[in-house]
């Protein structure tokens, strides 16, 4: 009942930000823009795009490696199936399903690789907020909508960091931490299962203990979004205006830090509204804005989408397999309580 809860909160969100980016437009005026768009540009976005894909399959490369060293050729399906996931199920599910493939191929613990997940999100919102303070002096926020959300991202994502930081760094520490707090607040029989399966996360966190490993993860998250920023300059040119990288930065950086918030699958309206509002702020008409951010939005939707659905039938799964990693992770959690073994 909660996850549906969950679902159409992410709904409302999601239609109030397409209602605020969308409010004022004539959309067969959107529609114009869009059917007269050059779109042989595309093309190199998709490229430039599943660099970027290849990227985070190194991020997680690095990230995984203290748990288990799987080769990237390996990785690289199961990140896509991820990314695709998201577009088309509700509640995150290609966060899990990237899990449980991982686990089913690689014998990978599902919380500790779960863990190495939440360590990517915390380092896509750092470099987010270093895109924003980046462009600070060639596209400047005037924005109060604008401040507030970068105030808040700063405060979330650098909390968050100092947060994982203490628990891999000072892992015995953290352990009496969260064993004081496992001993006070639960029943003994729950004691055991839940301080193991703290111990499980703590695993998938070892990779920040490296420094190596922890340069590599912050080098290839800067990559990862410089490349994707690329594909916004790519598509922009299917269109007739003109910003400077900066502000596409400053927009990567805005849409993507909207799109944690929960919204429908797919991240529509999240992706869209804030992307609109950006781009108006900087001078584009926002018939314009609006073409192009639902051309680009659709552009970053469809490729790995389609290729994601392609490696589900190669891994011999289907539709039905979100539904099964969503039980399989329940049941190892459920198992957990019962103290039996977590994978």
């Amino acid at each position: 009942m909660r996850r549906w809860f969950v679902l159409g909160v992410g709904i409302v969100v999601s239609v109030i930000f397409l209602i605020y980016g969308l409010q004022g437009l004539n959309l067969a005026d959107v529609w114009d823009k869009i059917t007269h768009a050059n779109f042989i540009w595309l093309a190199p976005g998709v490229v430039v795009y599943f660099l970027a894909v290849w990227g985070r399959t190194w991020r997680w490369y690095y990230l995984l490696r203290p748990l288990k060293a799987v080769p990237l050729k390996a990785l690289f399906p199961i990140v896509v199936i991820g990314y695709m996931g998201n577009n088309v199920y509700p509640f995150r599910a290609g966060e899990v399903i990237r899990a449980y493939v991982l686990k089913r191929n690689e014998n990978v613990k599902i919380t500790a690789s779960l863990a190495t997940i939440i360590v990517e999100r915390i380092f896509d919102g750092l470099v987010m907020l270093i895109f924003v303070f980046a462009a600070l002096p060639f596209a400047p926020i005037q924005q109060d909508w604008l401040r507030t959300m970068v105030i808040l991202g700063t405060v979330a994502f650098f909390g968050a960091l100092a947060v994982f930081f203490f628990l891999a760094l000072r892992p015995a520490q953290a352990r009496r931490v969260y064993g004081f707090f496992i001993a006070r607040f639960l029943p003994h029989a729950l004691q055991e299962p839940v301080h193991r399966t703290a111990d499980h996360f703590m695993e998938g966190l070892e990779s920040l203990r490296s420094p190596r490993d922890l340069l590599m993860t912050l080098v290839s998250s800067v990559f990862i979004w410089l490349t994707e920023t690329t594909k916004y300059w790519f598509v922009m040119h299917a269109f007739n205006f003109q910003v400077s990288f900066f502000v596409l930065m400053l927009m990567t950086a805005v849409v993507n830090l909207a799109t944690t918030l929960p919204g429908a699958p797919g991240y529509i309206g999240t992706f869209d509204g804030p992307g609109i509002k950006v781009l108006a702020t900087f001078g584009v008409p926002q018939q314009l804005a609006a073409g192009y951010t639902l051309v680009l939005h659709a552009a970053l939707w469809l490729p790995i989408t389609l290729l994601g659905f392609v490696y589900l039938a190669q891994q011999g799964l289907s539709w039905h397999s979100f539904q099964e990693a969503s039980e399989v992770v329940a049941t190892e959690q459920h198992k957990s309580v019962e103290g039996e073994v977590v994978a």
